[in-house]
């Protein structure tokens, strides 16, 4: 495998030195204070991922302020309180992107939430006793036994919402292959995002960096090579 200091070296390069990696970074996550996020905080974030894949995430962020009033402010209770006729009407409300499914995503994600705080005394205290070195497994969780969360909306929810996650994007996956690590160019098998997990922890425990920052640090060393300011929104939240 390729050194991981040569893979920083040449993002350095690409993005024009040490102190610009540096800023793109950005703060390094803690996952324990993820224990007092409140539920609501969670189930937004979770909508605001699921309604964003395959769609402009700058509509959607434009719109959100539509989204919360519509939602209740994402409260999982008040939600649940809530009959069928509230959740037929969302489908022609013009706050929000009238999707039947998405929004029916938002009621399922509501149990969800509810049921795993109540579980673990809140959700964001489910997220911050997580492992961290477990990033696969949590994953899986969250697309088993949530609505829309598979493939990368559950990486993206995550980063989104201050865990540590590294995010397997195209730049990313290329990034690790040329590195020498053995997996498909789109890796989805459990076999290759295993091997990518293990890579990752090793990385992580040679360098002290965080998943995040070695996700984006892979992210920049290869592929397109956009310019800083162009990645502020992105390197901000996913690579």
């Amino acid at each position: 495998m390729k050194s991981f200091d040569k893979i920083r070296a040449r993002a350095a390069g690409r993005k024009g030195g040490d102190e610009v990696i540096e800023r793109l970074l950005g703060p390094k996550p803690d996952n324990a204070e993820l224990a007092s996020l409140p539920d609501d905080r969670v189930l937004s974030t979770m909508a605001k991922r699921v309604f964003s894949a395959g769609f402009v995430w700058s509509v959607i962020e434009q719109k959100w302020p539509g989204f919360e009033e519509a939602f209740l402010g994402f409260q999982p209770k008040a939600l649940l309180f809530q009959p069928d006729d509230f959740w037929h009407d969302l489908a022609s409300d013009k706050r929000i992107v009238r999707n039947p499914q998405k929004i029916r995503s938002v009621r399922e994600n509501a149990e969800f939430v509810d049921r795993i705080s109540q579980e673990h005394g809140g959700f964001g205290k489910f997220l911050a006793d997580w492992p961290a070195d477990d990033q696969v497994g949590l994953t899986a969780f969250l697309a088993k036994n949530g609505a829309r969360l598979g493939g990368n909306t559950g990486p993206y929810l995550l980063r989104w919402i201050g865990w540590d996650t590294y995010v397997v994007s195209k730049d990313m996956a290329a990034a690790l292959r040329d590195a020498g690590l053995d997996i498909a160019e789109t890796p989805t098998s459990k076999k290759d995002l295993a091997a990518i997990q293990a890579r990752m922890n090793e990385w992580h425990a040679e360098t002290g960096l965080s998943y995040q920052h070695l996700s984006r640090i892979l992210a920049m060393s290869i592929g397109d090579n956009y310019a800083p300011e162009d990645l502020s929104y992105y390197m901000g939240d996913g690579e």
